[in-house]
């Protein structure tokens, strides 16, 4: 499940701002779950899973939310094993999602905005 929030917070970076509360955790990984076969065993990610990422994108607006989310994925990425990182890096290209900064457990969340 860190992988997927890795995941989220690449797409979350992208989004433009807005005046709600930062999403939790467990928001993320709600819209991350339909990924985690992936990101576990590598593979193509299942249309559903390139559907979380873009609706989680399309709710992360603000800084707020980005940065939570980011921070939610790097606590996660922190036990998470190289290649698990490497399949949940690569996920955003593979939906066609365009993010600003790679999924990684030494990302500087707080740079995001």
């Amino acid at each position: 499940m860190w992988l997927i929030l890795a995941v989220s917070a690449v797409v979350v970076a992208l989004a433009p701002p807005q005046t709600e509360a930062a999403i939790s955790c467990s928001t993320v990984g709600s819209y991350l779950s339909p990924c985690t076969n992936y990101v576990l065993s590598g593979g193509t990610p299942p249309a559903s899973c390139c559907e979380g990422i873009r609706s989680l994108n399309d709710r992360a607006r603000t800084t707020a939310d980005r940065q939570a989310v980011c921070s939610c994925l790097k606590s996660m990425a922190s036990s998470a094993t190289p290649a698990i990182i490497n399949n949940a890096a690569s996920l955003p290209a593979k939906c066609g999602v365009s993010i600003p900064y790679k999924i990684s457990p030494s990302t500087d969340c707080s740079n995001l905005h």
